[in-house]
């Protein structure tokens, strides 16, 4: 089953007739995500895939993250799994660019995209790594494996500290959470 895609001038014209699931961490869906989207992290996905079946067959799903490559993923694990469903072009970074509108979780201040994240990590990292270099010449490994890595990330358009990232407690996905999510799909 191959995988499509909707520019985000697509999805926002059928935004009406499809189930929009957002694959990004609950801290990144809660900084702003599509018009009705619902949250199913990547890392769940599989607990998600009866409901996601149910929803699947009253009509089209559509996949979201921020850039693309998370919801190409889930796209590839769902048609593995006899799912059809299409990737949003661009993700919601494309969106938001279109000047097409956005939701926000209303209520406790929201994380920080993954993104931004993985540019604190990173940098705070480096930073320690030349520092503390200053005073044991060892230290400096870490900045350069944190180069390496990122290196690694461009070249493989994967990024394992997101991947670390997310498995934080403020990225993760209350059960009552996605429970209520799955409910809804279901329904």
């Amino acid at each position: 089953m191959p995988t499509t895609s909707l520019t985000a001038d697509q999805a926002n014209a059928r935004l009406h007739e499809l189930t929009v699931i957002d694959v990004r961490t609950p801290g990144e869906y809660a900084s702003g995500h599509l018009p009705g989207a619902h949250n199913i992290p990547l890392d769940d996905l599989d607990a998600a895939l009866p409901a996601l079946k149910t929803a699947a067959a009253r009509g089209d799903l559509l996949i979201v993250c921020a850039s693309g490559n998370r919801s190409a993923t889930a796209c590839r694990r769902l048609a593995d799994q006899g799912i059809a469903a299409a990737t949003l072009t661009g993700g919601t970074t494309a969106w938001t660019r279109l000047g097409h509108g956005i939701q926000r979780s209303v209520g406790a201040r929201a994380p920080w995209a993954m993104e931004r994240q993985v540019r604190l990590a990173a940098g705070t990292l480096v930073l320690t790594g030349l520092i503390a270099g200053e005073r044991r010449s060892a230290a400096r490994w870490l900045s350069a494996g944190v180069a390496g890595g990122l290196i690694f990330s461009a070249l493989t358009n994967t990024c394992g500290m997101a991947k670390i990232l997310a498995k934080l407690p403020h990225n993760q996905a209350k059960a009552t959470d996605l429970a209520a999510t799955l409910a809804t799909l279901t329904r």
